[in-house]
């Protein structure tokens, strides 16, 4: 497998960190670790860019890390901080041609009703982005020379997907529970992420506690947890309570698999 180059474009919950119309001691934190934007990765290697998930701090990521393109999104689900961004892959396609989208037939469904514009092709306006539509089932697929495999896990009742890239590195988010099946999927790695929202118990996420039993269960040489709320507090503090091989990711993370 080919080297591949992770950046952390965002490592917060649905709200993000600090949280609008709230206050909290982490909030007031001089650590730039501790300023979170919705959760997204950007991954590249020979030249190659992809992006997982298009949140609602898209543009200011995209301008933040200075991303000139990019060669398509994948979607791990349809929920607004994963996709509300959609408007701002404007440019790229401006730029470069259709933007590839991968994700769950569900998912691009959803995707056609909230943004219908971006996919009708029937009397376009001229200004609307082009998209290239590929469905992902349960099975292997290539970008470039690097194969992909869907993990499909649970956000509460809903079924989304992770995705390990090559045999080496794989990005969960938002899971509350994984198959046994599926966790073979996940096992031996050399870098895991894997969210994290909170200690207490969640509906839809996993707690802290449950993310390390995954992690425990799973033996990455290395895991990053992500999807993070203030509930977790410090992002210094968090990390002192954590195994040796885990780590708390923060935006503008650089990692190399």
């Amino acid at each position: 497998m080919k080297d591949i180059k992770v950046t952390f474009l965002g490592t917060g919950t649905s709200t993000g960190i600090p949280v609008i119309g709230m206050e909290h001691p982490v909030f007031l934190s001089t650590d730039k670790r501790d300023k979170r934007l919705r959760v997204s990765i950007k991954l590249e290697w020979e030249g190659a860019c992809y992006i997982v998930d298009c949140g609602p701090d898209f543009r200011y990521q995209m301008l933040r890390e200075n991303v000139q393109h990019i060669d398509g999104i994948l979607f791990t689900h349809e929920h607004a901080d994963h996709t509300a961004g959609l408007d701002d892959i404007r440019p790229y396609a401006f730029k470069m041609g259709k933007v590839p989208f991968y994700g769950q037939k569900r998912v691009l469904e959803e995707l056609k009703i909230r943004f219908n514009y971006i996919f009708n092709d029937v009397n376009k306006y001229p200004g609307a982005p082009s998209i290239e539509q590929h469905i992902i089932s349960n099975a292997v697929f290539k970008l470039g020379e690097v194969s992909v495999t869907p993990i499909q896990v649970m956000h509460g009742k809903l079924p989304i997907l992770g995705y390990k890239f090559g045999d080496k590195f794989a990005y969960v988010t938002d899971a509350k529970s994984i198959a046994a099946s599926e966790l073979e999927k996940l096992k031996n790695l050399e870098v895991l992420v894997i969210n994290a929202v909170r200690f207490e118990p969640h509906h839809s996420h996993l707690s802290l506690a449950e993310s390390l039993e995954m992690i425990n269960y799973l033996k990455p040489k290395q895991a990053y947890l992500t999807h993070i709320s203030h509930y977790l507090g410090l992002h210094e503090d968090l990390q002192k309570m954590l195994p040796d091989n885990v780590f708390v990711a923060f935006d503008c993370l650089e990692i190399t698999v």
